[in-house]
């Protein structure tokens, strides 16, 4: 796949097929469990008759977001057909009460906390916005997971500040997409609380990064995470103390691409989608700095050189293609407000 800089309906439609392949893919699939005894073992689809595809449940839950997103930008294409066909055999009464059955276990709390949370309040942000019937559908398990967010952030003292599953500022991000999508304002008060109090006083980021596993900037993300909770004027106040030698290039780490030496290792795989995710990040930050930043400049090409060094690897083996396409969409439908 080439290196566009942004999504055309030919893309768009090849990474919706890459997903309508894993999403009901059954294996290899890579469960997410505490077993409280042996009635506890069965097989994925079983245990979640939505999401039991993709080899693991967060991923099946982004990629139905991709086909919920591709489905909304492109209706007119012959891919949406396909994409409703799937919605309309996936999202049922019955199903969504199966994954919400497995939620209820005892030993579930920390289920997919708070990656895959995120991601499903994601997915129904787009299913909102979206329209038809399968907002309705998916409510339930939704609220299920706002819940959690509710119960679980003033808990959380401390943020968690990795590259992986257990970010923080990722998480808030996506789940503001969906408070205000849902026009949950208690929810979205809840979390921009949160993100101010865990990083706006943050200063001069050193971005020791990346490590050998990351798939999420830690420094990016929490620029990201902000942008959604400021003002533009306060967070480019923000950012100039963030990252105060941002124009220059410098931390040179956050500018680097990085190198993925085995494609077919699921977790050095990860830093294709490191690239990804740094060129979303680095798209909406150049946006939200506007033109007369000297920064701006500085962010736009990181996020080309980012997206140019990865999106070629979306499809290939399957330990980044479960996953790595709905990456690359943020990537390429970022700083436009899409």
């Amino acid at each position: 796949m080439s290196s566009p800089s942004r999504l055309t309906p030919e893309i768009a439609a090849g990474f919706a097929r890459i997903a309508l392949g894993h999403v009901t893919r059954p294996w290899p699939y890579k469960l997410d469990q505490v077993l409280a005894g042996e009635e506890d073992l069965a097989s994925p689809r079983r245990l979640h008759p939505i999401f039991f595809g993709s080899f693991d449940w967060h991923s099946c839950v982004h990629g139905y977001w991709l086909l919920a997103a591709v489905r909304r930008r492109f209706p007119d294409h012959d891919i949406a057909a396909e994409i409703d066909a799937r919605f309309a055999a996936a999202f049922t009464e019955a199903s969504v009460e199966g994954e919400r059955a497995f939620l209820r276990r005892p030993n579930a709390r920390g289920f997919e906390r708070p990656y895959g949370w995120a991601w499903l309040l994601k997915l129904q942000a787009e299913l909102i916005v979206l329209g038809g019937p399968w907002a309705a559908c998916l409510a339930p398990l939704a609220a299920d997971f706002a819940d959690r967010f509710r119960n679980y952030l003033p808990l959380a003292t401390y943020p968690v500040r990795t590259g992986v599953h257990s970010s923080t500022a990722f998480a808030l991000a996506l789940a503001l997409d969906y408070a205000r999508a849902a026009g949950d304002r208690d929810l979205e008060e809840i979390l921009r609380a949160k993100a101010l109090s865990w990083y706006a006083r943050d200063l001069d980021c050193q971005a020791w990064e990346p490590s050998g596993e990351d798939f999420l900037s830690p420094a990016l993300m929490e620029a990201e995470c902000l942008r959604r909770v400021l003002p533009q004027v306060d967070f480019r106040a923000w950012f100039a103390g963030f990252l105060p030698r941002a124009a220059e290039g410098d931390p040179a780490s956050l500018f680097t691409p990085a190198s993925v030496s085995d494609r077919s290792d699921g977790k050095i795989a990860h830093l294709d989608g490191l690239n990804l995710s740094r060129a979303w990040c680095w798209r909406n930050i150049a946006e939200a700095l506007g033109s007369g930043d000297p920064a701006a400049e500085a962010a736009r090409t990181a996020a080309d050189r980012h997206l140019a060094a990865s999106l070629p690897h979306v499809a290939g083996d399957y330990m980044g293609e479960h996953w790595l396409a709905s990456f690359a969409l943020l990537a390429l439908t970022a700083g436009r407000g899409t």
